[in-house]
Order: C-alpha cells, then structure tokens, then sequence
C-alpha cells in the first residue's frame, strides 16, 4: 500500500479535518491522517486544500500532522468468512479488536476484515480455457453448512480466457486461484477474496420484476402489507413502538437466504441485545445458529459519527456480493434517523448550507441511492438473487411529517407505520393497519392468487374495508353508544375486534404464534370472513349478535393463532352457523 505523504493537516473540527497542501488526491479517496494512521475519506477539494471525513476519534490531532495516501476509494474486503461476523462501520471486525486491543477500539487499531491465514477447500466449477468475464462464478467454498460461497472472478475484470486454474484444494484468500488472459495478452490474478467501494453498486444484467413475496411469518405484514423480494420498505415509529423488535422477527423468521443487519447509530444496550440474541436463536429452516445466515454490523451512538454515514453503504455492499452469488438478502438498517443525523452534523461542520431541520439538502439524494440499491436482479452470472431493504426512521415525537420520514416514503413502495396506542395496549407488532400501504399487492396478487385459490385478494380487500367501517361506526359509538346501532353493524364491531386480536396480534413468546407460514395465514383469514359471511347471515335471518358471539366455535376462533392445525374449524363454524339460521326459518 502506498504511504506516499500528500498533505499536512491545518485545521481540525471535530470528525472533519482540513488538509493543505494536497498534491496528488481525488475525491472520496481513502487517506490515513496523523502517527496513528487514522482512517478518513477525502469530500472535498478546493485548490491545494481538501476536507476530510475522518472514522475514527481526531483527539490529539495536530497542524501539520501528515496526510497519507491509500490510492483507492474506502472498500469492503470481500470473500469467504463474511457470515457470522461482527463488524464496525468500516468493516473492521470487533471481535478481532477486541483480543489485540482490550474492550475499546484504539485509535488507529485495524485488523484484516476476513482471516488471510484460514484455508478453505476451493472446488472448482470451471475447465481451464474457458472463457469467462466479471462475475463469473469459477468455483466455491463451503462458508458454512448452510451457504455455499461461490467464487467468482472481479466485476472489475474485462473478461477474457481462464488460464492457470488452480486444482480442488485447501487455500486462503490471498492466494491466485486463477488468472484471467485478456485479448490485449494482460493476465488478471483471481482470488477468493476482492474489495468494492462502498459508495459504488455493483454491477448487473438487468432488473427483474418483482413478484415473489418476501414471507416475513408475521401475518399483519403477509396478508396487509406485504414486501416482495427486492422491494423496500421504511418502519417509521416514536420511542417504544417496536421497531427494532420487528425488525428481528423479521430478521428471525423470513424466508431470506442471508440477512444483514446494521445497527446504525443505535443505543449501546440494544446492538448488546442483538449480539446476545442473534447467536443463540434458531434458524428454523435449518436447525441450527441464526448466525450462519447473519453478518452484524454494529456502529453503535458512542462511536465515530463519520462512521454510522458509512455504515449502511458497508451493509448493502455485502448484500449485493452475496445478491451476485444468486441468494436473496434481507438487510435491515436501524436506523436510518441516526445515519441522517451523522450527514446532519457532519454537513454542520463542513459549514454546508443547511435545508429543512438543519439536514443538508442532498439528504433525498442520499436516501434515494440507498434505497435504490435494492432490486431483484439477473446478475452478471446469470443468477438471479435480490436485496430487499427494510429502513427504521426514529422521527422525534413520532411526528411522520418529519423530513427524514417524508423523504423515505418518496423512496420506499412499502410504509409499515407504527402506532403508539397499540404499543402501549401491548398490541404487537404495533403496525397501523390505517396509516400502513404496500404498493406491492398489485406486483404479488397472482402468487398469492395461487396459493389461496384466488380468496386472497377478495378477502383482503374484504377485511379492509371493514377495518375502515369499524373507524367510522367506533366514532358514531363515542357519541351515542353502541345501544344505538342495529346488531348488523355492531357485528362489524365485533369481527374487526376478533380479527385484530387473534389475526394482526402476535406473541413473540408462544412458540406456535411467533411465526405463521403462508398456508395458515391464509386459512386465518378465509375463517374470520367466512364467520362474518355466515354471520351476516344469520343476523338478516333474525339471530340476535349475542346468540351469534356466544357459540363455542366463535371462542375456538379467537384461539386459533395458539393452534398447530386448524383442523375442522371451518365445518364446525359452517354447521354452528347453519343450526343458528335454521332455528329462525322455522
């Protein structure tokens, strides 16, 4: 690595430091500053000056401490070892900080982001003198029981002809596996590991349509609101809502092959939480640790505020690698409030011009390039894989039309807002069926069609729609009580309050509620609108609503979530309801 000096610090305000004296730099260009060697990014230039955003604590920097050169952009190393790790905003493994450095970061401290000295048992799926170009896969290694990390040659690389292919065997990652010849004679070294600038996507075939469901398990989210693979989705909620608790259910249960999590500028105690957690739990899938389908990334709100900006183009980077290989991400940023905050002070520093609440004015730039990095691809391979993003945004108050939040929806095709009541009536996940949209129903009607025989779509908009009477008719209640409405119309009353506790309401804790596959979801659904048709029914007949509320069927409806097997649920509601129509015909 060059070490070249190319300026001299001469000012220092905080993460951002001045630099004079710039002889040979370009922008975003990575440079180490000072005896330490801290790490920083170059964000502006302006004649022989530059302004630096350094990662790391600038105590004791110095005028005319020296500026050094990288000659490259900030990247993410890349290559097997990546699941099951822990790192910091710049890829820096903390659990390797930790044994050579103690509890606390030092400054300066740095460590391989994957081991260089592990062997892996490379297999090669490619003949020497094929004929290859970037992102070919050329082999793979076993990362874990689970993933098979393929190897595959640079985006970077032109492509050309696979020569110098190395046999089946043990080797580490800084080892040539291959050489690609290019058509001008050049050869292009091949390993298992390569770096990618964070600030750049990485390149593919093209877009694909979205149009599978990513199925979270929890049943609000499924049948409401659904996300598909490749979409984005932001979770806007106050203090207490439970939005990083839905995020690790999320995190927990869907059907992605891998998840990347970023704890971006959260509290101390909760990224604590995630990494006590996420260790322990069960892939339901497989049997065994979450971990071996997690990469953590953990730049919690007592570290560098330079780095929390850095943080969530570090994670979806390490998405879109895993997205090449064909697999299907999940990266979940909490939250994208506190990486805002970071550009919010940062731009306060660099003495930008301030727009609304003080943030910058590229701040929906921002938003917009990283939200737009999702997408379900046809990758350069020919595999198809996705990254779909699922943003916390922290607005203060839980006031939405905050410019965080209000930029986000631009963005997003997915709005799961949490609500305050619900969380403090203990109503979980507290996702407000009224404010909440997912413009991805249009783009998942048919998979779901299928499944459900074409039902879902009609009861959808069926339970929609009574959710948005029972708010008008809760209104008229307020007023004049429910002795004034006729039973029809208590009876939508009282299926909307069947229907949120014991379809939208889950417990975390129950090990047959915390999570609810498709099937079930939607024999759920078609059972609390076929009680609301056949109770309808029996109403218009001349039932009473308390004949109808009484049957023991009802109750067994209301357990229904707690249930392995719904069994005859449906023929005992059928009959029940038929005995109680005939009884007033005759």
């Amino acid at each position: 690595m060059d070490q070249a000096v190319i300026g001299r610090v001469k000012r220092v305000n905080g993460p951002v430091v001045t630099v004079s004296g710039i002889t040979n730099a370009s922008m975003m260009e990575l440079v180490y500053i000072g005896e330490y060697r801290l790490i920083g990014e170059i964000v502006k230039l302006e004649g022989s000056s530059a302004t630096v955003q350094v990662y790391e604590d600038t105590t004791g920097l110095a005028p005319e401490d020296p500026v050094y050169t990288s000659g490259g952009p900030l990247c993410v190393e890349l290559g097997p070892g990546l699941i099951g790790s822990i790192y910091d905003g710049i890829q820096r493994p903390l659990e390797a900080l930790r044994a050579s450095g103690g509890d606390f970061i030092g400054r300066g401290q740095s460590a391989n982001s994957i081991s260089h000295k592990q062997k892996w048992s490379f297999h090669r799926t490619m003949e020497e003198g094929s004929t290859v170009s970037g992102g070919s896969i050329i082999g793979y290694v076993d990362e874990n029981s689970n993933i098979k990390h393929k190897i595959m040659v640079s985006p970077f690389c032109k492509g050309g002809k696979l020569v110098d292919l190395a046999p089946d065997g043990e080797y580490d990652v800084t080892q040539v596996i291959a050489n690609v010849l290019g058509a001008d004679g050049r050869k292009t070294a091949v390993r298992m590991s390569h770096k990618w600038p964070i600030r750049k996507s990485r390149p593919v075939q093209s877009h694909m349509s979205l149009s599978v469901p990513l199925i979270t398990g929890q049943r609000v989210i499924d049948v409401l609101f659904p996300l598909a693979k490749g979409g984005t989705v932001a979770i806007p909620g106050g203090f207490g809502t439970g939005k990083t608790m839905t995020q690790h259910a999320i995190a927990s249960w869907c059907d992605a092959d891998l998840i990347v999590y970023v704890g971006c500028g959260e509290r101390g105690n909760e990224m604590t939480d995630v990494l006590r957690e996420f260790p322990t739990l069960i892939d339901p899938r497989t049997g065994r640790s979450l971990m071996e389908r997690t990469i953590l990334i953990a730049n919690t709100s007592n570290m560098p505020v330079s780095a929390r900006e850095a943080s969530i183009y570090t994670g979806i980077t390490i998405a879109e690698y895993y997205r090449d290989m064909g697999y299907h991400i999940a990266l979940m940023a909490d939250s994208t409030s506190r990486w805002a905050e970071a550009l919010r002070e940062l731009g306060g520093r660099m003495e930008e011009m301030p727009a609304e609440e003080g943030f910058p004015a590229y701040l929906p730039t921002r938003i917009a390039e990283f939200y737009e990095r999702a997408g379900y691809m046809k990758n350069l391979n020919g595999t198809e894989g996705s990254v779909s993003v699922i943003g916390a945004v922290s607005p203060p108050g839980g006031d939405f039309s905050e410019p965080v939040t209000q930029h986000t929806k631009r963005f997003v095709r997915c709005f799961w807002g949490l609500d305050k009541g619900l969380a403090s009536a203990r109503h979980y996940p507290a996702i407000s069926w009224l404010t909440s949209y997912s413009e991805y129903v249009p783009d998942l009607r048919s998979w779901w069609d299928r499944k459900s025989n074409g039902a879902w779509e009609a009861d959808r908009t069926a339970i929609m729609s009574l959710l948005q009477q029972e708010v008008r008719l809760s209104q008229v209640v307020k007023l004049v009580g429910s002795d004034a409405l006729p039973d029809s119309q208590n009876f939508i009353l009282s299926v909307c309050d069947l229907f949120k506790t014991a379809f939208l309401q889950q417990n975390a804790f129950d090990d047959e509620d915390k999570y609810c596959n498709a099937d079930k979801q939607l024999k759920m659904l078609r059972l609390i609108m076929l009680y609301y048709e056949l109770g309808s029914k029996a109403i218009k007949a001349g039932s009473t609503l308390i004949k109808v509320k009484r049957l023991k069927v009802v109750q067994d409806l209301a357990r229904m979530r707690f249930s392995k097997d719904l069994g005859d649920l449906e023929q005992r509601l059928r009959s029940s309801m038929r005995a109680l129509e005939e009884a007033y015909d005759r």
